[in-house]
């Protein structure tokens, strides 16, 4: 028997296909936190179902919205999900009872994420099993990395369950190609920034890489047609990265 108290928080917009099933794997909680970016669909009367506490606030970033969700907390041990994840019922199990005898060196648990898409699970080409901290000892996590590839971060020593966080990544082609084009866009925007100048050599080098990387090395091609298409848009994604960085600079450039 778990004696610990349990927070989950997400963060959501526009989720009304998702959250519902994300809440109800999660219902049985102390406390559920919902961050919501102004959505204008039903997403927040859907969480109001499960939880009053939904907090309306426009969106800072994936960093920022997901770091202010995780202050909210009050458990002794906090959950983090997106909306189109589920905690599998295996896991659920696995965290009260690990949670019942928890060492005190022990501030964090890492999970394997299972995602599915285009009709499987897929279980290669680097998408599985995709460890995520997700479950944190109050105070001693934090989320970190650099939107929109969020990364929650933890003081002290980890532990690793087995149970699978179910991750429903994309509702269609369309939905990736959008995801690919709007994540590409933020990443050069941030290389600028950051002082990061376009060089041809990995604009040219690094898609084909990374769709060896995901098709040959890491075993896409166990996964049929639909491991191709994640290694095939991968690589698109490395490429749109480094386009748009010479987009940005051009642009910069001609505004000068």
């Amino acid at each position: 028997m778990c004696a610990a108290t349990i927070s989950a928080t997400i963060i959501t917009y526009n989720e009304e296909k998702n959250v519902g099933a994300c809440l109800e794997s999660i219902a049985w909680v102390d406390e559920i936190i919902v961050v919501d970016s102004m959505s204008t669909d039903r997403t927040v009367d859907i969480c109001r179902g499960y939880t009053q506490k939904v907090i309306q606030r426009p969106w800072p970033g994936h960093v920022l919205q997901k770091q202010f969700a995780l202050e909210q907390a009050t458990g002794d041990w906090i959950l983090s999900l997106d909306a189109d994840e589920r905690l599998s019922p295996e896991a659920r199990q696995e965290i009260t009872t690990e949670l019942g005898s928890v060492p005190p060196d022990i501030d964090g648990f890492m999970f394997p994420r299972h995602s599915f898409y285009l009709g499987r699970w897929i279980n290669h080409g680097g998408w599985y099993p995709d460890y995520k901290l997700r479950l944190v000892r109050k105070g001693k996590g934090s989320w970190g990395g650099t939107d929109p590839h969020d990364k929650l971060e933890v003081e002290g020593k980890t532990g690793t369950l087995k149970s699978d966080i179910l991750h429903y990544v994309y509702r269609n082609l369309s939905h990736q190609l959008a995801t690919v084009d709007s994540f590409s866009a933020i990443t050069a925007r941030q290389w600028q920034e950051q002082g990061r100048t376009f060089r041809l050599l990995p604009l040219l080098v690094r898609p084909p890489l990374k769709f060896f990387e995901c098709y040959f090395w890491k075993k896409g091609f166990l996964d049929g047609l639909p491991g191709f298409i994640i290694a095939v848009a991968s690589s698109f994604y490395v490429f749109l990265k480094y386009a748009k960085l010479w987009e940005e600079e051009h642009r910069s450039a001609s505004d000068a």
